[in-house]
């Protein structure tokens, strides 16, 4: 579905997982994306782990580790 528009029904926020989007699919039913797999979802940086990503991992990391 690459380059495709499709009706968002639901949008919703997991904590494990982020917002996701509930959208139709026709006479299939409904199916369920990443924002990530979005054209809603944060550009990508210049390579896979550019300095944001990894700054995000270290204070994930951090607040793990302190729970």
């Amino acid at each position: 579905m690459a380059g495709k528009r499709v009706v968002i029904l639901i949008e919703r926020r997991y904590r494990s997982i982020g917002q996701v989007y509930v959208c139709e699919g026709g006479p299939l039913g409904t199916f369920t994306l990443a924002e990530d797999c979005t054209d809603r979802g944060r550009a990508p940086g210049p390579s896979p782990l550019d300095v944001d990503v990894l700054s995000e991992l270290a204070a994930l990391v951090s607040a793990i580790k302190s729970a």
